[in-house]
């Protein structure tokens, strides 16, 4: 079986893929989380691997007692990592059958849980990097704003499914 030719359907649609005419925007959108969702997931199972390492090769700036708040702090900021890396990819998919979510608010949603999945974990990793007499560091004052952030979108997310018809696909 031979390739396909340069006027085959598949290599016309290879070329508007790859193309520099700009995405509309909602598929921009889908675009971004997509994307955003699966290499956050990549960064914060890399980070889990590397906590599971600290603990197995018993490091003691981990694992000492005196340091329990540092091992909290990024057990959270791993999990947190990871958890938001998914719900990024499950906004991509409800945005993608949101097709009557007004741009303007679908858009805050989207910048909301980017916000949130940058900030969240950022603040528990920073607050178990400096620890005070047991007390995370000042990196721990990103987590709220996170989380503000995050119910923000979560809230308009779920608002817009009063757009959801299962019927119009």
């Amino acid at each position: 079986m031979k390739p396909p030719g340069p006027g085959s359907k598949a290599a016309s649609a290879e070329r508007r893929i790859t193309s520099a005419t700009p995405l509309p925007p909602r598929a921009s959108l889908i675009r971004r989380h997509l994307r955003f969702g699966w290499w956050t997931i990549l960064i914060f199972l890399t980070l889990g691997l590397a906590l599971e390492i600290m603990h197995g090769f018993k490091v003691g700036s981990y694992l000492n007692v005196s340091n329990e708040t540092r091992r909290l702090m990024w057990t959270l900021a791993h999990a947190h990592g990871t958890l938001l890396g998914l719900l990024n990819l499950a906004f991509a998919t409800t945005a993608r059958v949101l097709r009557g979510w007004p741009e303007s608010r679908q858009r805050f949603a989207s910048a909301a849980l980017l916000g949130a999945t940058v900030l969240m974990p950022s603040g528990f990793f920073l607050g178990g990097l400096f620890i005070y007499a047991g007390d995370p560091g000042l990196g721990i004052v990103l987590v709220p704003l996170g989380a503000l952030l995050l119910f923000a979108a979560v809230l308009l997310t779920a608002f817009a499914l009063k757009h959801f018809n299962c019927e119009a696909d």
